[in-house]
């Protein structure tokens, strides 16, 4: 069944973006509130609007999910998401781009669609459950071993 109020069931990929912002040897993450990875940590982002630059878009998702100003720079990562439900279904099917971001100024906390936010150490993290695509880009960026 289609749920018209979220990106599930696309009729084409979504353009996703992310920000990648480290602060004092630790990374901004934010606890999904909205499927896909519900409830998983996660680098802060959503969808790209029409008329937005991705740069633009991760600086207004990053406000808007953590409180965080951030200036966004390059792209580091990019990944497909696509994810089937039980009948084979494409459910979910993003293409995610994740920018470097310079932190500006802030105090993290959740909101949008982001339950909690916060600043975490790689330590931190392994006690956290952390959506696999965040692992994979921090481990490419050198953040995680």
């Amino acid at each position: 069944m289609k749920d018209y109020n979220s990106n599930s069931y696309p009729a084409k990929p979504i353009i996703g973006v992310g920000a990648i912002v480290q602060k004092d040897e630790k990374i901004l993450l934010v606890k999904r509130g909205v499927e896909p990875s519900l409830g998983l940590w996660a680098i802060p982002g959503g969808t790209l609007k029409l008329g937005e630059s991705m740069r633009q878009c991760a600086e207004r998702e990053t406000r808007e999910e953590t409180g965080i100003t951030i200036k966004a720079g390059e792209g580091v990562y990019t990944f497909d998401f696509i994810e089937y439900d039980e009948q084979g279904k494409i459910k979910y099917h993003f293409v995610v781009i994740d920018f470097w971001a310079k932190y500006i100024s802030g105090e993290p906390r959740g909101a949008d669609d982001a339950l909690e936010a916060g600043w975490f150490t790689p330590e931190e993290l392994s006690k956290l459950a952390v959506a696999k695509n965040t692992l994979a880009a921090l481990r490419y960026i050198g953040f995680l071993t």
